[in-house]
């Protein structure tokens, strides 16, 4: 299969790209920095392509898209946490911004060029997010990392549950604890944790981080299945979990969606199979 991953030169998306790879998947890695994921694709080996593309920038998305006739699965595994993140380039809040708009734009801008399902990595986090139909991108709320981070990660929950009723196959994917570097530029008490380690036994390698992805792209559990860690969705292994009632709202999964569009100028009104083309997919 043909599978995008984003982020993938890293972290978890570097060790989910190296074992679809070695599973004989051709893999496009789509990130920021390209010198970074050369080194990444030359470390790990198998058919691995690599192409830009910042999630923080609507333009960047729509230059990637064009590049792409069609993918068997796309996964959203890219995402930002720090307080020092500035606005993104279309002037959304840095977290939801990148982690949940940007994707979100991603994946309805290759629309019907997504053949078999789309995966997005998750996190337990969710459950302290709020998501606020009317400041979405925090303008008229105190800026609040963690807040922030746990907002967009349950804008993905809401994102794939909408998804899968729509007809795509869709996963939210949990990684759980994991050693990576996703908070190393955060200053205060979470640049502490960071530079003291101070949660080691969280600290899951990302190749056994990556479980619950690499489970995702082949399963035939049903679409919206949310797939985690079995103990406390932070350690252990993958496992089909319960979301909480607000990650599956149904109401508000659609004003998010609606939203979403709006925000983006992007939306995607077609299953990916009742077409063989890129018809479906709608630029506003």
């Amino acid at each position: 299969m043909r599978i995008i991953v984003t982020g993938g030169s890293s972290g978890i998306g570097k060790a989910t790209a190296g074992a679809l790879a070695a599973a004989g998947h051709s893999v496009l890695i789509a990130c920021r920095t390209i010198p970074k994921a050369e080194q990444a694709a030359a470390e790990l080996g198998g058919d691995i392509e690599i192409r830009h593309l910042d999630l923080a920038d609507l333009s960047s998305a729509r230059r990637f898209t064009d590049s792409v006739e069609t993918v068997d699965v796309l996964v959203n595994n890219a995402g930002v946490m720090s307080q020092t993140l500035p606005r993104t380039a279309d002037g959304f809040e840095p977290h939801m911004g990148t982690n949940h708009l940007g994707h979100f734009a991603l994946t309805c801008l290759l629309g019907n060029g997504i053949k078999d399902r789309v995966i997005s990595v998750g996190s337990a986090s969710y459950v302290f997010g709020r998501i606020r139909l009317d400041d979405l991108n925090r303008k008229a709320r105190k800026r609040s990392m963690f807040p922030a981070y746990a907002d967009s990660k349950l804008a993905i929950m809401l994102f794939v549950h909408e998804l899968a009723r729509r007809g795509v196959r869709a996963y939210v994917a949990d990684p759980g604890g994991a050693d990576t570097d996703i908070t190393r530029d955060s200053t205060g008490m979470w640049g502490w944790f960071v530079e003291l380690n101070a949660l080691p036994f969280l600290a899951q390698d990302p190749h056994v981080a990556a479980r619950s992805t690499i489970q995702a792209v082949t399963t035939d559990l049903p679409s919206g299945t949310y797939i985690a860690p079995r103990l406390l969705k932070l350690l252990g292994e993958p496992k089909v979990t319960k979301l909480r009632k607000k990650a599956r709202d149904p109401v508000m999964a659609r004003g998010l969606w609606q939203l979403s569009a709006e925000l983006t100028g992007c939306d995607w009104t077609v299953h990916p199979t009742a077409l063989g083309s890129r018809e479906g997919r709608l630029w506003t």
